[in-house]
This record gives C-alpha cells, sequence and structure tokens, in this order.
C-alpha cells in the first residue's frame, strides 16, 4: 500500500505538536511522529534506578531462591528480563532460574512470554488480552490456597500503585505474595527540560500528549502539582489537547483523574503512531477558506498541506477568526489579543496584514468594514 507521503502528498501530521513523556525507546517513538510531519517536544517524565542497585529486588531475589515459589507470574518482558541481568550481576542467576524453574509459571502478555523462553522457562498460561485482570480470573482459589506466589511488579512512582486490585486480588485467593518490584521509578533526571513539556501542556502550546507508561502519567500529574498548575494540566488534557496512552494499563492514571484518553488496539509504539497519525487529523479538519485548505492547530498554521511560518501573535489572531469560522470578529476583540499594541487601532491593522502575508494566501482573511474580520470560508 501507498503512502500518502509517497504520492507526493503532505505528511498526515503536518502542522501539529506533540508532546511525548518516553524515558525508554523515546527516540524512535519521536521518529515515527516525525516522519508523520508532526513537530515532537520530548522529555522523559521519569527515569529508572538501575536494577543492579536496588536493594528491594536483591532482598526479594534472595528470598525467593531460598524459599521457592510454587507459582511465579511475569506480568512486562523488559522487568523479567532486567531482573535476569541483575540477578547475573549478583552471581544469583542460575540459583534463580532453577527457583523459578520449580514453580507454575504464568505470563501476563507476549513480551513477558519471550523474555520467559529466552531465560529457558515455559509459561503455562498467558491471556490473550495482556490484562492482570483475566489473570485473577484464571487462578483460583485453589490454585493458590497457601502457596508462595511471586509476582514481578510493574514500576511504580511514589505511592502509586500502577496495577491496583492485582496483589490483593492474588492474596484474598490465598496466596502468600511475593512482590518482586523489578524497576522502580524516580522523578526525571532532566527536570527543567520536565517543566518545560508541562508548561506547554497548561499553554496550549501542544495538539496532543502522549504517555508510553503508566508510571510517566503519574509522574507528569504530580510533578504538575508540586508547580501548583495540576488543575489547569487536566484542564488541558481534557480539551483541546487530546491524550493517548500505549494501553489500558497506562491509561489508569488518565482514568483516575477523569482525562480521557485514546489508545490503540495493539499496545505498541508503532500502533500508537498510526493512531495518531489518523485520530488527529480528524479531530481537528482542516477549514475550507478562500479556495484554500486551513488547518489551525496548538502552534503551527497550515496552507494547502504546507506549513506556514506564522508568529505568536499572528497565531492568536488565526485561533480567535478560526474559533468561529465565517463569523465576524470585532477590532476590539482582536486588539484583546494584542495586549502590547495597548489601544493602538492600527496594531490589529498590521497584525491581520502580517499575518495574511505568513499564510501566503492573502485572500483567507476577509475584511468586513467598520466591523471587523473573518475567515473568507467558502
Amino acid at each position: 500500500m501507498t503512502s500518502r507521503s509517497d504520492q507526493g502528498t503532505p505528511p498526515t501530521l503536518a502542522g501539529f505538536s506533540v508532546a511525548i513523556t518516553a524515558s525508554r525507546r523515546a527516540e524512535e517513538f519521536s521518529a515515527l511522529l516525525t516522519r508523520r510531519g508532526a513537530r515532537v517536544v520530548s522529555a522523559a517524565a521519569i527515569s529508572m534506578v538501575p536494577l543492579a542497585d536496588d536493594r528491594g529486588l536483591l532482598d526479594a531475589t534472595r528470598s525467593l531462591i531460598h524459599t521457592p515459589p510454587d507459582v511465579v507470574i511475569a506480568t512486562t518482558g523488559i522487568g523479567f528480563r532486567g531482573w535476569i541481568e541483575a540477578a547475573d550481576e549478583w552471581g544469583m542467576a542460575d540459583d534463580l532460574l532453577a527457583a523459578l524453574g520449580s514453580a507454575r509459571v504464568i505470563s501476563r502478555g507476549p513480551k513477558a512470554t519471550g523474555a520467559l523462553r529466552a531465560a529457558g522457562l515455559r509459561e503455562e498460561w498467558s491471556p490473550a488480552s495482556e490484562s492482570s485482570a483475566e489473570v485473577l480470573e484464571y487462578l483460583t482459589a485453589d490454585d493458590l490456597a497457601d502457596k508462595r506466589v511471586a509476582v514481578q511488579l510493574h514500576g511504580a512512582t511514589h505511592s502509586w500503585d500502577p496495577n491496583p486490585g492485582f496483589l490483593d486480588g492474588l492474596t484474598a485467593r490465598g496466596g502468600r505474595v511475593v512482590g518482586v518490584p523489578v524497576y522502580r521509578w524516580e522523578g526525571p533526571s532532566d527536570a527543567a527540560a520536565f517543566d518545560a513539556l508541562i508548561d506547554d501542556i497548561v499553554h496550549v502550546r501542544v495538539d496532543a500528549v502522549a504517555f508510553t507508561s503508566a508510571p510517566a502519567v503519574a509522574s507528569t500529574l504530580l510533578r504538575a502539582s508540586e508547580l501548583g498548575v495540576r488543575d489547569r494540566l487536566v484542564a488541558a488534557m481534557r480539551g483541546p489537547i487530546t491524550a493517548y496512552s500505549v494501553g489500558p494499563v497506562t491509561s489508569a492514571p488518565l482514568d483516575a483523574a477523569s482525562v480521557p484518553s485514546v489508545a490503540p488496539d495493539r499496545m505498541r509504539l508503532g500502533a500508537l503512531a498510526r493512531l495518531m497519525a489518523e485520530d488527529l487529523p480528524a479531530g481537528a479538519p482542516d477549514i475550507a477558506v478562500a479556495g484554500h485548505r486551513l488547518g489551525v492547530h496548538a502552534s503551527a498554521a497550515v496552507v494547502d498541506g504546507e506549513v506556514r511560518d506564522v508568529s505568536a501573535t499572528g497565531l492568536a489572531v488565526l485561533k480567535a477568526l478560526a474559533a468561529t469560522p465565517g463569523d465576524v470578529v470585532s477590532r476590539q476583540d482582536l486588539l484583546d489579543l494584542l495586549p502590547a499594541a495597548g489601544e493602538d487601532a492600527h496594531a490589529v491593522e498590521v497584525a491581520v496584514g502580517r499575518l495574511r502575508t505568513a499564510l501566503g494566501a492573502r485572500e483567507i482573511v476577509g475584511t468586513v468594514v467598520k466591523r471587523g474580520y473573518r475567515l473568507a470560508i467558502d
């Protein structure tokens, strides 16, 4: 199948600005979006504690080697691989795999399954949904009563539980749960860049924000609270900014904050990028104006598929005109968008003139004598 860009048409996300919070594979994800024409603002929301330095993981590993589990539940591929690598650094990998090999092994999804098999372990079962809830449905009280259950945990930030109810559900079925904190998250290493990204979201300088892990969502909300802008950040992500997540686990903290999110059917970066390339333009369709197609986005204007270099002032004027396409916006209302102009009404004419030039099609913005300006919609 030929893509739109292969046919000589503009990239799907031309003119759109996207904030991404990934710490892992950020460059790969950014490239997937940039290739589709998006402007990407990237800052890691979290940093990962090196596994070999994590005392909690070391203690859990020693405990499981000393008293092997009856059931092992692997939840993520990267987490399980990291656990084995850390055990290898401690000189415990063989002993750990021997202890785990005597247990019933449950995998939460294909990535975890791949990591298990690479370590020489075979899973008994894995849910098609990749959900912890289905794992709970599979394991009954008869399976778990008085059994030692090792659970490789998701990452966590502060006191936030990325998988609420799962461990409690295992315990309620009689299991003696040993949580294995395979990776633990902390705040970002580059706090200034992360704060700048939050500021972009709060001031709606981006059209979308994409999350690839639930800890990144939790860290974003927490940092916004520390900066005193959580309510504004949440309001922005409820609209006009669209929040995207890689899957339901990542969406959980957004759901808790009553922020709607959009996720692909498959929890993969490629699927998320494709979804955004389809969903963002559908939610902000071009306007037919004076024989042209005009796209008005958070930080850019697009005319007939070409991103135009419009100043912040010009973009503010254009957004006011595009809020109700075809309706007249008074000179006074536009003057209010130009705080540096004071009461100089001539500043509006100058701003509109520069906007027309920047758009490369002066006819897009029409003058309504003695009243103001409007988009000359078809």
